[in-house]
């Protein structure tokens, strides 16, 4: 763990996160994350985008991602109600030789490091404790710490971007924190195309069939106003193919399709509900045992 010290205070930073993200659908929406983070000159300062949309439609793996390819380290945070100022900024904990030791947050690590700090479901999170970032977030480019008793001048490459659900949050962000998180970047539903490659790029073991029903029953549920979103298609589609090789019998025994369908079916009602199961999954069975028989 990497050591700084800051007046007189060694803190502890935390490593970036190294996780398996990249980002698979609309180009211009990276676009508009780096575009946000872009300086133009001396007195320009960065912004700090937030983006909005419904659960599951890869907005945290949007945000990894413009920060990997903008060549910085990435430290996500994850937001909670529960979430204090002080697990934002420096957390101070006792040591093996029963002496504190302040941690810096994945926020601060960034501060300081010249990363970017992604705040994932920046809604969850109470006003108390994004007021403390608030100096971050303008002109000042700084943070307090009244646990260790320091100021944290941020690193000029420091980016930071939060994510928000667009549904109902625990808390109501005041405006002088909305106003500091701009631009508002909308991300929705992907479409067909792009759905059928997101679930290839996260399922590349899956049959293409397998796949294509999958997407099949997300762009249903979006044209109805559902909120299933890929990630759901994808754990849907993952549980029903683990089901598949795991019930002892071979392809040779025949009845692949009616085996498939029924675990779609099965994992959609495990993982949605059983009403939605069975108004999206109604026709499955039929249609794929109608394909065998021919």
């Amino acid at each position: 763990m990497e050591k700084i010290v800051i007046e007189g205070v060694e803190l502890h930073l935390v490593e970036p996160d190294q996780v398996p993200m990249t980002w698979v659908g609309q180009p211009e929406l990276v676009t508009q994350v780096l575009a946000a983070w872009l300086v133009l000159g001396e007195d320009d300062l960065p912004l700090s985008p937030r983006l909005v949309g419904k659960p599951g439609v890869g907005k945290t793996t949007l945000a990894y991602h413009a920060g990997r390819i903008s060549n910085r380290p990435v430290y996500l945070f994850q937001a909670t109600m529960d979430t204090r100022p002080e697990d934002l900024i420096v957390t101070p904990v006792i040591s093996e030789e029963r002496q504190i030791k302040y941690t810096a947050s994945p926020v601060v690590s960034a501060i300081i490091k010249g990363g970017v700090a992604v705040i994932d479901e920046g809604n969850r999170m109470s006003e108390k404790s994004w007021a403390s970032l608030a100096p971050l977030l303008d002109s000042r480019q700084y943070v307090e710490s009244i646990v260790a008793g320091i100021k944290i001048q941020a690193h000029p490459d420091f980016r930071l971007c939060t994510t928000m659900n667009d549904d109902a949050s625990t808390f109501e962000l005041p405006e002088y924190i909305h106003s500091r998180l701009q631009p508002q970047i909308h991300i929705d539903f992907p479409e067909r195309e792009e759905e059928l490659l997101i679930l290839k790029r996260n399922l590349p073991f899956a049959d293409d069939k397998v796949l294509d029903y999958v997407v099949e029953f997300l762009q249903a549920a979006h044209g109805a106003g559902e909120r299933y979103s890929v990630r759901d298609g994808i754990n849907i589609a993952r549980y029903a193919l683990k089901r598949y090789a795991g019930d002892g019998h071979g392809r040779e025994t025949g009845g692949e399709k009616q085996r498939t369908a029924g675990y779609l079916k099965e994992a959609a009602s495990m993982i949605l509900d059983t009403t939605a199961a069975a108004e999206y999954f109604k026709d499955l069975l039929d249609e794929m045992a109608h394909e065998e028989k021919d």
